[in-house]
């Protein structure tokens, strides 16, 4: 089974989601890039599953996007921090609006995650991106410890990010 049978089994159709929404992006012209789990996915050496598609586009860009993803048959709800859509699968895709995000597309790079090309949040912007949820008081307990779990990810797989670790990350991932 390959990584995009494996992905689209997970879904339950998963493939064909992203693929319109890369596709769409892509011919529009706008700049976006995949952050979160699936950029860690990317970086670390081992990818662990998910059905979320954490992702951002240049600050110009959110509601031309939004328009553009509705279009191409994703249903929307909008939160506070985010604009979140569903289309046919079990695919999450969550367009973040925060302003920290917003200069990741500009380094992002382009990467082949689960057979399917995508850009994808640089190596240092992936970790910022982590550290920052992870440092986010408010965010359930569980989803804390992913993020922590996705940092050391990270750090094994590029030792040269644990010096990028705030002193209180240090102390619970081990040095490489």
């Amino acid at each position: 089974m390959t990584g995009k049978q494996f992905f689209n089994w997970q879904t339950s159709g998963g493939v064909d989601d992203v693929m319109r929404l890369v596709d769409g992006l892509e011919k529009a012209d706008i700049e976006w890039c995949i952050i979160g789990g699936i950029a860690v996915n990317h970086w670390a050496k081992e990818p662990m599953v998910t059905q979320d598609l954490d992702m951002v586009v240049a600050a110009a860009d959110i509601e031309r996007a939004t328009s553009l993803i509705e279009k191409l048959g994703f249903k929307s709800e909008r939160f506070e921090w985010s604009i979140n859509f569903k289309g046919t699968s079990k695919v999450s895709i969550q367009l973040s609006t925060e302003e920290f995000y917003r200069d990741f597309p500009s380094r992002a790079v382009p990467a082949d995650v689960h057979g399917i090309l995508l850009r994808v949040a640089s190596l240092e912007d992936t970790l910022c991106g982590k550290i920052e949820a992870w440092k986010d008081q408010e965010r359930r307990q569980s989803k804390r410890i992913k993020d922590l779990g996705d940092i050391a990810r990270l750090v094994e797989a590029h030792s040269h990010l644990w010096e990028q670790l705030p002193e209180e990350l240090k102390k619970q991932v081990q040095k490489p």
